[in-house]
């Protein structure tokens, strides 16, 4: 399988990337970015775009399966405009050129909460991103909502690392929803619906994220 593989710098996408290498059912990944990965691969292409002014049908873009763990904060956006282009508007664009080239599989690091009546603008951006994407009718459509993300990050987070301090100290006594989700486990579970779709949608919880 051919698989587009959306946010290969971060932490969850950084563990996908490693995965689909060295999986033998994925013969190809495509990882598109605003820059270079430090990563060098036979099966890896990473062509460097402008997300603002994706190309039409570019012959990448011809694949069976997207992992779309692209994504940020609003501090790190900078704006809430910024916000919603990087963790809306980008992964929507890639899914729309997907999809138009024939992609059957999308799978979606969201998040827990996400709605797109909530009041909360993060929530209710990551819910509208699944909205748009259930329209645009891929065959398999898998929606991974993690909580908290476990993981050393490259950029620091700092109210998730303090998030990260209190629930991995209460860890053992909380329900699995409110536990830290460790990035490994998102990646094998967004990789594993790329890879082994199956039809309709499918949401997976915090809870079966739970380290």
């Amino acid at each position: 399988m051919r698989v587009m593989l959306l946010g290969a710098t971060g932490l969850v996408g950084g563990q996908a990337l490693r995965l689909l290498l060295e999986d033998v059912r994925c013969t190809a990944v495509i990882a598109p970015g605003r820059r270079s990965l430090a990563v060098q691969h036979a099966k890896l292409h990473a062509p460097l775009l402008d997300f603002d002014q994706l190309p039409p049908a570019p012959d990448w873009a011809r694949v069976d399966a997207v992992i779309c763990a692209l994504g940020t904060t609003i501090a790190q956006a900078g704006s809430r405009a910024a916000f919603r282009r990087v963790d809306h508007d980008y992964p929507l664009a890639f899914a729309r050129l997907a999809r138009g080239q024939g992609a059957g599989a999308f799978a979606l690091n969201s998040a827990a909460g996400a709605n797109a009546g909530s009041a909360i603008f993060y929530s209710r951006v990551k819910g509208e991103l699944e909205n748009d994407l259930r329209a645009l009718a891929f065959p398999s459509l898998t929606l991974v909502r993690p909580g908290l993300i476990g993981g050393e990050r490259l950029q620091v987070r700092r109210g998730e690392q303090l998030a990260a301090r209190v629930l991995g100290a209460l860890g053992p006594v909380l329900p699995r929803a409110w536990r830290i989700n460790p990035a490994p486990v998102i990646a094998q579970a967004l990789v594993a619906a790329a890879l082994d779709p199956r039809p309709g949608e499918h949401v997976v919880p915090a809870k079966r994220l739970a380290g």
